[in-house]
């Protein structure tokens, strides 16, 4: 059972793409992509600093554009996804990866719609001094009580141990100086503003007009929402999802306990990868992961398809 995963925003460093540049037709595809959405993904992507990615605006497409590039060398086509991958689950914005990857989306609707997403979070984010801070080890019903005391927004429960809260810059200073019992760390996350709380709601209004004229279809793979952990089998639904996502919290840790349901026994992450395998390593034990870095990855990716993916079950009807 073989689930591929796509990272969300925090993920991206500077210079990631270089390497995946070497590779035949991604520099080419990179840039008609750039040209559709009005953003270099190459010189993101290769020689802009820490500071240009870390802006909503640019890290969103930036890491689906990388996401969907490193995907296609393993699955170069919607048959290879449905046949090779039992399920697939993105983290945030990674959810519009897996939206392409699915068949939902094609991959040019995919990229314009993220740099809508990526604009209209990026706007909402400067009416306001937000962020989110994840905190590590602590009890889950411990944690979550102490942010609803500061007013914070669990945003990305993630399992293993962590959660990401989200609010406005004293809120987050609070958390710092007092964190809840029994939690080891709280760190700053390099992000621009308080994703998947009410902060991001004007957000939600722009991308509702933005997909009003997209036709979905339905996925031709298991789709792991992370509003919830549901398989999702709609497009339509899926479409919804992503719209709503921007304003409410990301469940990760429910998107694992149904990998766990569904057998998971390797997890593929694509580009920038590391963020995912990391959190399935402490919450899935004894399923192989491999995470995307750099092409040298590649072919003990290849190796751990062959070994773990079902074959065939990856249609959501099964």
């Amino acid at each position: 059972m073989l689930v591929l995963v796509a990272p969300g925003q925090g993920a991206q460093t500077p210079g990631f793409l270089t390497p995946w540049l070497d590779l035949p037709g991604v520099e080419d595809r990179l840039r008609d992509w750039s040209a559709a959405i009005d953003l270099d993904l190459v010189h993101y992507g290769t020689n802009a600093d820490a500071d240009e990615i870390r802006d909503t605006a640019v890290a969103q497409p930036l890491l689906v554009a990388a996401a969907l590039i490193t995907a296609r060398q393993l699955f170069p086509t919607a048959e290879d996804v449905s046949r090779l991958v039992d399920a697939a689950a993105g983290h945030s914005v990674g959810e519009l990866t897996v939206a392409a990857l699915t068949g939902v989306l094609s991959e040019t609707s995919t990229m314009e719609l993220v740099r809508r997403r990526g604009l209209a979070m990026a706007e909402a984010a400067s009416a306001s001094e937000t962020g989110m801070a994840a905190l590590l080890g602590g009890d889950m019903e411990v944690v979550l009580q102490r942010l609803k005391e500061l007013g914070l927004t669990p945003a990305n429960v993630n399992g293993a141990g962590q959660i990401v809260a989200a609010g406005t810059a004293e809120q987050l200073a609070a958390l710092a100086e007092d964190k809840p019992e029994g939690t080891l760390k709280v760190v700053a996350l390099k992000v621009a503003g308080a994703f998947h709380t009410q902060h991001m709601a004007p957000a939600v209004g722009v991308l509702e007009l933005a997909t009003a004229e997209l036709k979905p279809a339905d996925p031709h793979t298991r789709y792991v929402s992370n509003k919830d952990g549901r398989v999702v089998t709609s497009g339509t639904d899926v479409l919804a999802r992503l719209v709503g996502q921007v304003a409410n919290p990301v469940r990760w840790d429910l998107c694992m306990e149904t990998f766990k349901e569904l057998g998971v026994t390797a997890l593929v992450e694509v580009a920038p990868g590391g963020t995912l395998t990391g959190l399935a390593k402490r919450a899935l034990p004894g399923v192989k992961t491999l995470a995307l870095k750099t092409p040298s990855d590649l072919d003990a990716a290849r190796e751990l398809i062959t070994e773990h993916s079902s074959g065939a079950s990856g249609n959501p009807a099964t």
